[in-house]
C-alpha cells in the first residue's frame, strides 16, 4: 500500500484520494500521520476495528454491526482495512452527502456481495443494529420496531417487495430517499 511504512503518503495515492474524496492534502496527510501512528502496520485488522467501534456504542452490543461495517469497508476482500480503504469509507460516511451515505448503506445490507439486497440480508443488518441500542432506549421504541424483526418488516414494507423478492441498490436509494422512517430504520446514531 504505497509507502505504507514509510511517513508519508505516495503521491499516486495522494492524487488518487484528492480526486476521489472531500479531503484535501494537507487533511489526508494528517489522516495518515494518525493512521501511521494507530496502525503501524498499515492496516486495521477486524478486532481492532471492533475495538475502535466498540468505543462509540459503550453501553451497546456493537461487535456484530462493526464486523457489518468492517466487511463494507474492505473493498478488496483481504480480511483487513488499509489507509486508502480507511479515508474512502471515512469519505463515504462523513461526506454529507446523502447519496453517497447511501451507497455505503447498500454496500452494509448487502451482505453476500451479489449486488441485491434480501430481506433476510435486511433482518440481519437490522439485528446488527439493535443490538447498538442500549435497552432503556429499546424500551421506547413504538411497538412497530421494538424488536429487530419487527424492525426489518417495516423497513422492508417501504420497498413494497414480497418476502423472496429482493432490491437492487437504485431502488434501495430511491426507497430510502423518499421516506424519512426508512432513513432512520437503516441506522442508528447514539445521543452524544
Amino acid at each position: 500500500m504505497g509507502n505504507a511504512k514509510s511517513g508519508a503518503v505516495s503521491k499516486e495515492l495522494l492524487q488518487d484520494l484528492k480526486l476521489n474524496t472531500k479531503f484535501t492534502e494537507a487533511e489526508i496527510a494528517q489522516w495518515y500521520g494518525n493512521f501511521q501512528k494507530q496502525c503501524p502496520t498499515g492496516r486495521i485488522s477486524p478486532a481492532e476495528f471492533e475495538a475502535i467501534y466498540s468505543k462509540f456504542f459503550p453501553e451497546s452490543d456493537a461487535k456484530t454491526y462493526a464486523q457489518h461495517v468492517f466487511r463494507s469497508f474492505d473493498t478488496n476482500d483481504d480480511g483487513t482495512l488499509d489507509f486508502k480503504e480507511y479515508i474512502v469509507a471515512l469519505h463515504m460516511t462523513s461526506s454529507g452527502k446523502t447519496a453517497l451515505k447511501l451507497e455505503w448503506a447498500f454496500s452494509l445490507f448487502d451482505v453476500d456481495k451479489n449486488g441485491y439486497i434480501t430481506k433476510a440480508e435486511v433482518r440481519e443488518i437490522c439485528q446488527a443494529i439493535f443490538k447498538l441500542i442500549p435497552r432503556d432506549k429499546q424500551a421506547e421504541l413504538p411497538s412497530d420496531e421494538n424488536t429487530p424483526e419487527k424492525r426489518a418488516d417495516k423497513l422492508w414494507s417501504f420497498f413494497e417487495k414480497g418476502e423472496n423478492e429482493r432490491i437492487a441498490e437504485g431502488e434501495f436509494i430511491k426507497g430510502v430517499t423518499e421516506n424519512k422512517d426508512a432513513l432512520r430504520l437503516i441506522q442508528y446514531e447514539p445521543v452524544m
